[in-house]
């Protein structure tokens, strides 16, 4: 593969004939009395039965319009979601044997028609006199943003960066999602009456006036930066974290990763950086996790996707140290064996000792983790499930409260901090 390789997409769009087709498959399982298992198992809850048949009637207008009810971010979820192990696998079909409707490439073409033809998110409800800052403009802000305004809120939406989007925008590889659909989304919720405020951090002091300026204010501010675990030879040119890595891309560079890459992780971040290396032109793309296949936090069907582009894989290896000189060119690793069990349930792996070996590499990117940010850590450790801090008129969701986890995961808890402050303003 060459350098452009890293921006195809993955799943490209249908075409209207395709999705006549596909939509015509779907059963239109479900009803009154029990709803079917697609929908039950969408986090944001979109009637995906509902608009599945508006597209099969070819009316993609009524389908968007259905999407964005429940969901003002369907555009960039139907992109980025995890529809294998949500809508997708409780497809009645599956259980017939048969392929699952693709309930993702539905919405991606729905919601793009929508943008083309200046569909609008939702009516929003006559303006209540209450003002809500949202801090963050992640999907998480995003989503409160444009549910908050619906309900007739006046929203301004806050983030340090000058683009929305956040772990969209900046820290998912390119061959998921570039930047689109994240432009026709601001000027949706723009339009809807979200005011955007970018390039303003919010910090300690801030919040302070934001609380007393505000009737409400909502956290969405997501993770921090990748968790700070230091090796020898660090400081080699060579050694990326992994969000700089994706960043890299996303904002249109290709970086000279060589022929050698080796990825330090087990999580979905990771698979990502060890696809996007081999479509860089690297020869070899190695994924290293210190446990084994059966511990990886990574989707099972993100697993084969690296695979199948060529992404190798080792298991009970750990890294010890980076050598080179000026440059990196070896990874120090040592085998690695399971003990006991450690606070998260999973077996503590344990190096094997005289086990040390160095793997010749070009670049290695770690991806470990993300740690939580410190900004308003007492404030993001007090909120409960319905997004209610200690502070009877502060909010919370996304990544912030839930460690990392989905876009549509945020939209369901924006949806619910939502659904608590106005419990709270009555």
């Amino acid at each position: 593969m060459t350098a452009a390789a890293c921006f195809e997409e993955l799943h490209p769009p249908l075409t209207r004939e395709q999705v006549l087709s596909e939509a015509d498959r779907c059963l239109e399982c479900g009803g009154a009395h029990a709803p079917a298992p697609c929908l039950v198992s969408c986090p944001a809850g979109v009637d995906v039965p509902r608009f599945v048949a508006e597209l099969a009637d070819d009316d993609p207008g009524a389908a968007a319009r259905t999407i964005f009810a429940e969901n003002v971010l369907g555009g960039t979820c139907a992109r980025v979601c995890p529809t294998e192990v949500l809508c997708q696998r409780d497809c009645v079909l599956v259980h017939d044997g048969r392929p699952a409707i693709d309930i993702a490439a539905l919405q991606r073409y729905a919601t793009e028609w929508a943008y083309a033809h200046d569909v609008p998110l939702r009516t929003p409800a006559p303006a209540n006199g209450r003002y809500v800052a949202v801090v963050g403009a992640g999907p998480a802000g995003l989503a409160a943003a444009g549910e908050l305004v619906a309900r007739g809120y006046t929203v301004t939406v806050y983030d340090e960066r000058e683009e929305i989007g956040g772990l969209v925008r900046y820290a998912i590889a390119p061959y998921r999602q570039s930047n689109e659909p994240l432009p026709d989304e601001r000027r949706q919720l723009e339009q809807l009456g979200v005011v955007f405020r970018l390039g303003t951090r919010i910090d300690a002091a801030a919040l302070e006036s934001l609380r007393e300026e505000a009737d409400a204010v909502v956290l969405a501010v997501g993770m921090g930066a990748d968790v700070d675990v230091a090796y020898d030879g660090d400081d080699l040119d060579g050694v990326w974290e992994s969000l700089p890595f994706i960043e890299h891309l996303k904002l249109g560079y290709s970086p000279e990763v060589g022929s050698r890459v080796a990825v330090l992780g087990g999580g979905n971040t990771a698979v990502d950086v060890a696809v996007e290396a081999k479509r860089l032109g690297a020869d070899v793309s190695l994924l290293l996790y210190r446990r084994t296949e059966h511990e990886m936090p990574a989707y099972e069907h993100e697993v084969e996707l690296a695979r199948e582009e060529g992404v190798e894989i080792r298991f009970l290896v750990s890294p010890v140290g980076f050598v080179g000189n000026g440059h990196v060119e070896g990874l120090r690793c040592a085998e690695m064996r399971l003990g006991e069990p450690d606070a998260s349930g999973r077996r503590r792996p344990q190096p094997v000792p005289g086990s040390d070996f160095v793997i010749p590499v070009d670049t290695v990117v770690k991806a470990i983790g993300q740690r939580p940010r410190d900004e308003f850590r007492a404030l993001l450790e007090s909120v409960d499930e319905d997004g209610r801090t200690s502070d009877p008129t502060v909010f919370a969701a996304g990544d912030a409260i839930n460690g990392g986890a989905s876009v549509v995961q945020a939209v369901r808890e924006a949806k619910r901090a939502v659904s608590s402050l106005e419990e709270a303003l009555r």
